[in-house]
């Protein structure tokens, strides 16, 4: 059973910068895609940034990223963090990490919610930033 379970969210100053852990269970790296999404009640939710096995290591990541977002895998803990620098008051969200079949991996990025039933979800962290 895939288990993830994510933490380091939290309240922060504009400006400042924020890790965010998915710990990950009952699953091997190599074999799936994780993502990191996130999610204000009211809009749709977004696809972050994804990591995968691929000969080496790949990442992708949505636009508006704008390189203050960084995902890694840390196979000392089993986990994908997501590093969140220059944080914005429009970065406030729920935030969940989840595992997708690799096939689906940019897909899953464009349109997270098409896969709520197929995929791996963690219940998420919360990061609220204040201006």
């Amino acid at each position: 059973q895939v288990q993830l379970v994510e933490s380091g969210g939290g309240s922060v100053q504009a400006g400042g910068s924020l890790k965010l852990s998915c710990a990950a269970s009952g699953y091997s790296f190599s074999n799936y895609c994780v993502g990191w999404s996130r999610h204000v009640i009211g809009r749709e939710r977004e696809g972050v940034a994804t990591i995968y096995i691929d000969g080496g290591v790949r990442t992708e990541y949505a636009d508006f990223v704008k390189g203050r977002f960084t995902i890694s895998h840390d196979s000392a803990k089993n986990a994908i963090d997501l590093q969140i620098d220059n944080l914005k008051p429009e970065d406030t969200a729920m935030y969940h990490c989840a595992a997708i079949n690799r096939r689906d991996c940019s897909d899953w990025l464009r349109r997270p919610r098409a896969y709520y039933g197929g995929a791996y979800w963690g219940k998420g962290t919360q990061v609220i930033v204040v201006a």
